[in-house]
């Protein structure tokens, strides 16, 4: 069989042919958020759709389709699945340990106020897992954390969905940014420069955001000097790091700080009004009948009573879990599982560790007869480019091995035998059976959209829009992420584009090149591999539609901000002396 080069505009209209392309996308929206069907029912039905297009409509050889899946599959199951199993382990051991209700009471230590503990949790600890490890390991953690400590299953995972925005960008080290450099040819620190003249501006934004969200307007401007501290001492160190070392450990320092200075502030300074609900403003009766047949353990109960108690008198932290049974321990003990996993998360995440632990053991699998049998052609890439497809089967270097390795000493310092470790990993793994399928299905679905052009003929059409381009371009970014659950494949899909388009049209290609991946982010909330992750940490299972319905606004409002920035950038001074080289 020969190679099959791909073709993006079937119907002679740019247009036609990308509305075509997004059928996929279409079928997993109503189907998660209008139909209510399950979400690894609604991603296999996608996925099947995108099969039946790539197939029929594009001329996509049935044997590339099938074996571009199945290569997808096998990524979402390794490493992703691998990551949300192993860190719902972990909560799992800290739960039937009960350690959480030490954790939740040293975090109200700090301070009982549910808006602060989430600018702690799911803004600025966030970040440090996302610029430690990305690839879902940060909603993993934070949802699951918050959860434990009472929020309700939407607000637990859509806020560490929200909040997990402004650091994507360097996730991984850097990951997304050096890719889109090899992708683009452009230089690593001007493309992590200029990245860091757009995304600070959100990393003051998305706090504020946030707060909004889940207490509303006058709940927001409650505790506005403490969402200010958290913004700016993420955004300075964000800005500096970025664009005078690179992209590497932008997150890991900038959240860092971020923390330090968040909860020194709270040292000297507390709201007037104590807010203690769990529950998001506005979706109080909703979320107490839901979480009486899903939240964990014993917090069912203080979550129906806190959710139906004014927010901002109600008193006492819910016992999560099988807590309320279990004597109170040092709150040293309760940080302990945490702080080695984030020992091992950042370890696992040097580019010396994955080497060395890669010279071990890292078999790789080329995919016969799809491995360079797929060639990207022009205007999506300069010259015809071969598709490589090679799975490497990592698995000693995988994020999840180290959260993995970090649940099981975890697990014997609390004290679990051997035997009962592997009785709590069985069951992990029958609670999250349909949050793996879905990962896998959706991760099928990228790739098939991927490797049969679905998503440049999308681009393309984007690519159309001219003076409105760096708007629009930005938006593309956007979709990436959605499409693909990660910022680095967003860069990797349309990187080349944004370049060929910016240089067509007149634009800078490092501002289009850094607008893909700043836009990016906040095509991360809205992703089905994100939202299952989320719904699996929180225990909320087939609420997927409910995550999708309340992030999309959010997730689309945030993007077009960062377009319109981009637009300033690209034609208005001053807001163009910030573009690299310009």
């Amino acid at each position: 069989m020969g190679t099959w080069n791909q073709l993006y505009d079937p119907f002679g209209s740019i247009l036609l042919s990308a509305l075509v392309a997004s059928l996929p996308v279409v079928t997993m929206l109503v189907a998660l958020a209008f139909l209510h069907v399950r979400a690894h029912l609604a991603a296999i039905a996608a996925l099947a759709v995108a099969f039946g297009t790539a197939v029929l409509v594009f001329g996509m050889p049935t044997g590339l389709a099938l074996r571009s899946a199945g290569y997808g599959i096998a990524y979402g199951l390794f490493p992703i699945g691998w990551i949300v199993l192993n860190i719902i382990f972990l909560y799992r051991l800290t739960v039937e340990h009960g350690s959480f209700r030490t954790l939740q009471e040293s975090i109200a230590g700090i301070t009982p106020d549910r808006r602060l503990q989430l600018l702690l949790i799911a803004f600025a600890f966030g970040a440090f897992f996302e610029g430690a490890a990305g690839f879902g390991t940060p909603v993993a953690v934070t949802a699951a954390v918050l959860i434990g400590l009472g929020f309700s299953p939407l607000a637990a995972s859509g806020l560490s969905l929200i909040a997990n925005t402004a650091p994507v960008a360097y996730g991984a080290l850097g990951t997304p940014v050096i890719a889109l450099a090899a992708v683009t040819g452009l230089d690593l620190l001007d493309l992590s420069a200029m990245i860091g003249r757009q995304l600070p501006f959100f990393s003051l934004i998305v706090p504020f955001w946030l707060i909004w969200a889940f207490a509303g307007f006058r709940g927001m401007l409650e505790i506005w000097p403490a969402i200010l501290v958290t913004g700016v001492s993420f955004a300075v160190p964000q800005f500096l790091v970025s664009n005078y070392h690179g992209p590497w450990l932008v997150d890991v320092i900038a959240a860092l700080i971020s923390m330090a200075c968040l909860v020194g502030f709270l040292r000297l300074w507390q709201p007037a009004r104590i807010w203690t609900s769990p529950s998001l403003r506005g979706h109080e009766e909703k979320e107490i009948a839901t979480a009486q047949g899903t939240a964990p353990g014993g917090a069912r109960a203080a979550l129906a009573r806190e959710a139906a108690a004014d927010p901002v008198t109600a008193s006492g932290l819910p016992a999560g879990g099988a807590a309320a049974a279990v004597a109170e321990e040092p709150v040293w003990k309760a940080w302990l599982p945490w702080l080695i996993l984030t020992v091992f998360v950042f370890l696992w995440g040097l580019p010396a560790v994955k080497t060395a632990l890669n010279g071990f053991w890292n078999p790789s699998v080329t995919i016969d007869g799809l491995h360079r049998m797929i060639v990207k052609v022009p205007p999506v890439v300069a010259a015809p480019t071969p598709e490589a497809a090679v799975y490497a089967f990592n698995i000693l270097s995988m994020t999840g091995t180290g959260i993995l390795l970090s649940a099981v000493l975890a697990g014997f310092l609390m004290g679990f035998g051997p035997v009962a470790l592997l009785r709590e990993y069985g069951r992990t793994i029958w609670t999250v059976r349909y949050s793996l399928l879905t990962i896998a299905a959706m991760l099928g679905l990228g790739y098939l959209t991927r490797f049969s052009g679905l998503d440049a003929s999308m681009g393309l059409a984007f690519a159309q829009t001219g003076v409105l381009y760096p708007l629009f371009g930005t938006l593309l970014g956007w979709l990436g992420v959605a499409l693909t659950g990660s910022d680095t494949a967003s860069n990797v899909l349309f990187g080349g584009l944004q370049k060929i388009t910016a240089q067509q049209i007149g634009l800078s290609p490092e501002l289009m090149a850094a607008a893909n991946s700043s836009g990016g982010v906040m095509g991360k909330m809205i992703d089905a591999q994100s939202i299952v992750v989320a719904s699996t940490a929180t225990n909320w299972f087939g609420h997927e539609g409910d995550i999708l319905r309340y992030v999309f606004f959010h997730s689309i409002a945030l993007a077009v901000l960062v377009g319109l920035l981009v637009t300033l950038q690209a034609y208005v001074p001053p807001f163009t002396s910030m573009v690299v080289g310009g």
